[in-house]
């Protein structure tokens, strides 16, 4: 199961994320996407953890929980769904 965190604070780094997450247990992975152009953090991030229990913990804990001055959004990462844009444009 991967974790979702939104609303993020733009300053918060990896290392960031897994020192409050460890709290609830090992933290396995964390992804913080940046934008392309920018390189600026994008203000969500994922987190990975090695036991489900722990996750379940993680999440019940920290949402709505204010973290560097923003109230955070946990919960269960959805699926990633394939783009609608797909790179091509229909010809009519």
């Amino acid at each position: 199961m991967t974790i979702y965190i939104g609303n993020l604070s733009y300053s918060a780094t990896e290392d960031d994320l897994r020192e409050v997450f460890g709290e609830y247990g090992t933290v396995s992975r964390v992804v913080l996407p940046t934008d392309r152009e920018t390189g600026r953090v994008r203000g969500f991030a994922f987190v990975d953890m090695s036991d489900d229990a722990d996750e379940d913990t993680a999440i019940t804990e920290m949402n709505g929980l204010e973290w560097m001055g923003r109230q955070l959004r946990v919960n269960k990462a959805k699926p990633r769904t394939e783009s609608r844009s797909g790179g091509r444009r229909n010809s009519f």
